[in-house]
């Protein structure tokens, strides 16, 4: 197992909603992440159909891009979501798990850049796209920042 996907799967076992949601990683490289969102019922947005409420999808893509963006970095940093943008292009079915894949296609010394779709069993059929932006917080900010907060 390489080390992507070490660092990804101990990522979505500390995170509560990534727990909650069930999130697994499927395939993580640098700059690169592929997780499944497997169905669950009480992720229903429509109990007349069954479809996943959007906000478990907005969650599932956040956090790939979130891990591709700290995958194309040397070492870990805080990087907070700044933007994240999401077009719905239609409903995922219900009963199948959703897979959501990000990649990160421009990093500068404050910002990172990625993009993502999800999908079901076709790769070719997207539910969703986004792009999202992080913020880079240098591990000096970021320590100076817990020293004020104490």
């Amino acid at each position: 197992m390489n080390s992507s996907i070490e660092f990804t799967n101990r990522v979505l076992t500390k995170v509560r909603h990534c727990q909650a949601l069930g999130l697994r990683a499927v395939e993580a490289t640098p700059r690169h992440v592929l997780l499944e969102l497997p169905y669950d019922t009480r992720l229903i947005g429509d109990p007349e159909t069954g479809v996943i409420h959007g906000g478990a999808l907005t969650v599932l893509m956040d956090t790939a891009c979130g891990l591709a963006a700290q995958l194309s970095l040397d070492h870990v940093e805080i990087c907070p979501t700044l933007d994240l943008r999401i077009d719905y292009m239609t409903a995922a079915q219900p009963r199948q798990s959703v897979f959501g894949h990000a990649e990160v296609y421009r990093v500068t010394d404050n910002v990172i850049f990625a993009r993502g779709t999800a999908w079901q069993s076709d790769e070719q059929r997207t539910i969703a796209h986004c792009v999202a932006t992080f913020m880079r917080l240098s591990p000096a900010l970021t320590h100076t920042a817990g020293e004020r907060s104490t």
